[in-house]
């Protein structure tokens, strides 16, 4: 079956379209938060990465939320090269209508629209009856189909809704002029085999849903996303919602890094075709772990540290006589590297450009000359600088460019005969300002100066502090929460001093609290 869609045109059955909900449903993770640079700078590399929908944001959701996707629809939407830019909606007029605004200067535009259909949802969330979730769908597709023609409709809490009544309302959707219809497992409820029913149901059941694209977008509660996202595929479903790294709400998304290379390695089960560069796959789940602040498990499958380590002897031995013995894909294929050029004092700014792009950073020269004096300076005070120095040094330094508030220097004197005490330096929006204070122990002490010199209520939640790599040389990589007014913020910092890398954390936590204090939480904000 070829479905003509007016933002891809004839799509062969085998084709599937990838869709990236990490700007939109991922920032909604607890203590995640990402500024309107950082958002850009994801989007570019989302964009590079082939994703073929890219949901910038809820447009009504704050003045930040609007100006992002605005943002976003006139730098990233106006490249030759640019996804289809989404932006959420609820089933309501001004919400569509902000939509619209955000999105009008993008060359290739949709608005995402979503009500609940579960009997639970509508009567204990929206208070709305059947009838009246069928009307405020059929009014609001009308409505964004005169300012898109690409739409899409979700029914949220898909997979706990009475399934005729569900045929009922996607019928509507596809009348009122929708092009996608999502049927989202909301709260990760289902299990591959109801996805695969609600999917039947709706094939065999809806009149028009040939000519429409069946999306999926599961949450992981039970842990189910990727399983649930693959038997949508299986199912009818040619459009995947995903995030990075499987963040999101909760427990999170199905992830994208997992849900694409389960169907590249397995073309005998999942014959379908996507544009991701799967190359670019490691780059962009460490660019969102330095936005975010927070880091990927170890064990995370395609992009955590241990994905391929072998350690057992007789894996060892399978991999170096033969790599496919234990390794179902290569190292290579997500972007991970064989170089083994190992850095030290005397490399120089072309050895480490060359680290830097073996490690998917692509960073202007500007950004190269500050990355590179710290490298320097990080060499002098360790014999070998090994990749995962050189990923904190970039993310430390260089990523956060664009934060309001910077770390400038720090000197701490402490010890058991005399009261610890910090003398800080921040830059605030561009003006360098001192503090001192004493405190329990130099961290205390470097903590306090810290709201000496930037006033505010948030308290720390988790102070914690690992070693980046192995010897009494290594960087110490430590972590900051922070809580205020039910709001969470993780924030992270490298040094081999394990004083100012609590101090650079301290201050990431800060700058990400700032973004959070602009955000607002509308009603009926899940899909």
């Amino acid at each position: 079956m070829t479905i003509n869609h007016p933002s891809f045109g004839k799509l062969e059955p085998g084709r599937v379209i990838i869709f990236d909900t990490t700007l939109r449903d991922g920032e909604q993770s607890p203590g995640f938060s990402m500024n309107l640079n950082e958002k850009i700078r994801m989007a570019e590399a989302l964009t590079e990465l082939g994703v073929d929908v890219l949901e910038a944001g809820f447009a009504i959701a704050s003045p930040g939320d609007f100006e992002s996707v605005k943002t976003i629809a006139e730098t990233i939407g106006q490249r030759a090269d640019t996804p289809v830019l989404a932006s959420l909606s609820r089933a309501g007029a001004q919400d569509v209508l902000r939509s619209a605004e955000a999105l009008k200067n993008a060359k290739r535009k949709r608005i995402h629209i979503v009500i609940a259909t579960s009997d639970l949802h509508m009567e204990h969330k929206l208070r709305l009856t059947r009838d009246e979730v069928v009307a405020a769908t059929v009014e609001s597709v009308k409505l964004a189909r005169n300012h898109a023609d690409d739409v899409e409709w979700s029914a949220e809490d898909a997979t706990r809704s009475d399934f005729d009544f569900l045929a009922r309302v996607v019928e509507a959707a596809i009348k009122a002029g929708a092009t996608t219809i999502n049927l989202p497992d909301t709260v990760g409820y289902a299990m591959p085999a109801d996805m695969e029913a609600m999917y039947a149901h709706i094939l065999n059941k809806v009149p028009g849903i040939e000519n429409v694209v069946l999306s999926t977008h599961n949450h992981n509660d039970l842990g189910m996303g990727v399983a649930n996202t693959l038997a949508a595929i299986r199912a009818g479903a040619r459009q995947i919602e995903t995030t990075i790294n499987g963040i999101g709400e909760r427990a999170g998304n199905a992830s994208l890094e997992e849900v694409v290379m389960a169907i590249r390695t397995r073309p005998d089960a999942f014959p379908y075709k996507n544009n991701i560069q799967t190359k670019n796959l490691l780059g962009l789940s460490r660019l969102l772990a330095t936005v975010t602040g927070f880091d990927v498990q170890p064990n995370k499958a395609i992009v955590g540290r241990n994905a391929f380590a072998h350690e057992a002897g007789i894996h060892q031995d399978g991999v170096l006589k033969n790599a496919a013995t234990y390794e179902i894909m290569t190292p290579e294929s997500v972007g991970w590297a064989k170089n083994s050029l190992v850095l030290g004092k005397h490399s120089g700014r072309a050895a480490f450009r060359d680290k830097l792009n073996t490690l998917g950073y692509k960073i202007g020269d500007n950004q190269l000359n500050d990355a590179f004096r710290r490298f320097k300076d990080l060499a002098d005070r360790k014999k070998v600088v090994f990749d995962d120095d050189i990923v904190a040094l970039v993310d430390d330094e260089v990523m956060r460019d664009h934060e309001r508030i910077k770390f400038v220097s720090l000197d701490v004197a402490s010890g058991s005969k005399r009261e610890p005490k910090a003398e800080l330096e921040l830059e605030i929006d561009g003006v360098v300002k001192s503090g001192s204070a004493t405190g329990d122990g130099p961290v205390d002490a470097t903590f306090k100066a810290i709201q000496s010199i930037f006033p505010h209520t948030a308290n720390l939640t988790l102070f914690q502090i690992g070693a980046i790599t192995e010897g009494t040389d290594a960087q110490a990589k430590t972590t900051v929460r922070l809580e205020e007014n039910g709001k969470m913020v993780d924030g992270q910092g490298a040094d081999t001093d394990t004083i100012v890398a609590s101090a650079r954390a301290y201050v990431h936590a800060l700058n990400k609290l700032l973004v959070k204090r602009e955000r607002t939480e509308p009603q009926a904000l899940s899909a």
